[in-house]
Parts: C-alpha cells; structure tokens; sequence
C-alpha cells in the first residue's frame, strides 16, 4: 500500500518548516519507504505499519499544537510491493524516456 499525507499545525503561523522537519525526522526513522514533495509525503508499507507512523506523526504534532491538519490518499492494491518507485518507472517505460522526479 502507498499512502500520500500531508500533516500540518494550523496554529503556527505561516512559517512551518521546524514543525515539517520533525515529521520528516519521524518518517525517515522509521524505516519504511518514502518520498517527500513540497506539498506531501508518500509512504509504502502495511495498513498497520502506514497507520501507525502517521499516528506516531500525529501524536508528535499534537504535543505542542491545538490543531493539527491531516490529509490522506490511499492507494491499496492486493499484491503489489515496491511501488513508490515501480509506479515510476511503469510510466517511464511507457514513455520510453526518464522524466523529472
């Protein structure tokens, strides 16, 4: 499963960089697969291991924010692993050329 979620304190200010980089530092301790954008972060593991670290980010926020905000998209397909590059290269084999990552 590949799951893309943005989390944010919506108490902050405008300037969220710090809090970003702590969610970040928790994703990048975990383990798992991930890539971040500028506007969200796609993780790939089980439900319970996916659910568990955006639950830990989650947990992380709440300790110094009134409000947090969270968005997420699933992408749940039986079967499939190692798709946050696959996805990727499926389409760059489909255009028979690199593109921008």
């Amino acid at each position: 499963m590949i799951v893309q979620f943005s989390i944010f304190p919506v108490d902050k200010g405008e300037e969220l960089g710090k809090y970003v980089a702590r969610i970040i530092d928790i994703i990048d301790r975990s383990g798992l697969p991930y890539q971040t954008t500028a506007m969200s972060t796609l993780v790939e593991g089980t439900w319970e291991q996916v659910f568990g670290l955006i639950k830990k980010c989650h947990n992380a926020l709440k300790k110094e924010s009134n409000r947090v905000y969270v968005v997420i998209t699933i992408d749940d397909r039986k079967g499939a692993k190692n798709r946050l590059k696959g996805k990727v290269k499926d389409v760059e084999k489909i255009l028979k050329r690199q593109i921008r990552k």
